[in-house]
């Protein structure tokens, strides 16, 4: 028997999904907050090289971030020769929706995703979504995600790596080498983070550069940190950091693009410099990011010191697994009509990944239940 242990923090929802993967499989592990423990996460550091969770050690392997490939290499199994009447490829808000609207029409569902939650995850408040007042991302999507598991749903931790198309059913290989069919497709695997775009954001990522202020944020109590973007999720992101921080700086390549609600409490917080019309021009640092410098239009180039940087600069489509299965848009998002149909019969698409203006929550969970409705009809007529 292996001996695993898994270094997290309270509020990383990839470290649960970690969890909830090993005791899906009957994986004895030992858990380890780093983000309460400075010796455990001095450790963690050391034997990872990463100052960012999940580290999960298997033995002597080292496995950084919530590797599900890697995972489901060392403890997953998926039953052979089953086809489903629908698999849904994302489960956020979109995908788990749609997969409860499947479940209620008796429809043999699959849902395959790398995440739970997706980019909701990320969200250290929701103050816009009917029946909560104010509920973080993680809870939001807990809520969604045991919902989904009170049904006849199989839900699998999985990447889709190809779709393939043929007269009958569509196949589906994963990254673990699983190959699935079925019946029909519902596309949510909605957006990634954009990078920074500048030498070094590759090599620092994980070690001072961040894109989960919710999983690293513990990692920099009484750090300096930087935040990058100007909207909603940066302007969050920097006030609940400014509570860990000994300070924050905000850079915004224009201006605050933040719901006034949120630029509003950013004005009363003391230990945060916002730097307008300014972006990232360079990273440096040994072992881990230490250094920054800042261009901003009209003035000199300002390095500063940092601990650590996170990236809240936008997203873009996961749709390269597609590879011309249905038509996208100039932005690379799915092309669907009112009702979530794609141009390919039988294919379906709901959520952020598509070309539907408005990327909200409320809106991405409508169209997943709409998208499931369509997918019902079409397998009823089709058989």
């Amino acid at each position: 028997m292996s001996t695993v242990t898994v270094y997290s923090t309270q509020n990383c929802p990839y470290c649960r999904m970690a969890k909830a993967f090993l005791d899906k499989q009957a994986v004895t592990y030992t858990s380890i907050d780093v983000g309460t423990d400075a010796a455990a996460a001095q450790k963690m550091i050391a034997l990872s090289g990463q100052r960012g969770v999940p580290v999960i050690t298997v033995d002597d392997e080292v496995i950084v971030g919530f590797d599900s490939q890697r995972l489901n290499e060392l403890f997953g199994t998926y039953a052979a020769n089953e086809t489903y009447d629908v698999l849904i490829v994302g489960a956020g808000p979109a995908g788990l929706t749609a997969g409860v609207y499947c479940a209620r029409k008796l429809l043999k569902t699959l849902i395959v995703s790398d995440t739970i939650g997706g980019q909701a995850l990320e969200s250290w408040a929701i103050e816009n979504y009917m029946g909560y007042r104010m509920i973080t991302g993680e809870d939001l999507m807990k809520k969604f995600e045991e919902q989904v598991r009170t049904l006849d749903v199989r839900l699998e931790l999985d990447r889709v790596s190809r779709i393939a198309p043929d007269e009958t059913f569509f196949a589906v290989t994963t990254v673990s080498g699983a190959i699935l069919k079925a019946k029909s497709l519902i596309l949510t695997q909605g957006k990634q983070p954009k990078m920074l775009g500048v030498p070094g954001d590759e090599k620092y990522l994980g070690r001072g550069l961040s894109i989960c202020a919710t999983c690293d944020g513990p990692l920099y109590k009484g750090k300096k940190v930087v935040v990058v973007g100007g909207g909603n999720a940066a302007v969050q992101t920097a006030i609940e950091m400014s509570g860990i921080a000994s300070s924050v700086s905000l850079i915004a390549r224009s201006t605050i693009k933040a719901d006034p609600v949120y630029v509003k409490k950013l004005e009363t917080i003391k230990n945060i410099t916002v730097h307008l019309h300014s972006q990232i021009a360079g990273l440096s640092g040994d072992r881990f990011l230490d250094r920054i410098t800042i261009k901003t239009e009209g003035q000199p180039d300002q390095g500063i010191g940092v601990d650590g940087v996170f990236i809240e600069t936008g997203w873009t489509p996961n749709t390269e697994i597609l590879d011309g299965l249905v038509d996208l848009n100039e932005r690379g998002e799915i092309i669907v009509d009112v009702d979530g149909r794609t141009s390919r019969p039988g294919v379906f698409a709901a959520g952020d990944v598509t070309s539907v203006k408005s990327k909200q929550i409320i809106i991405a969970a409508g169209e997943g239940a709409k998208a499931a409705l369509e997918a019902f009809e079409y397998v009823m007529k089709t058989g």
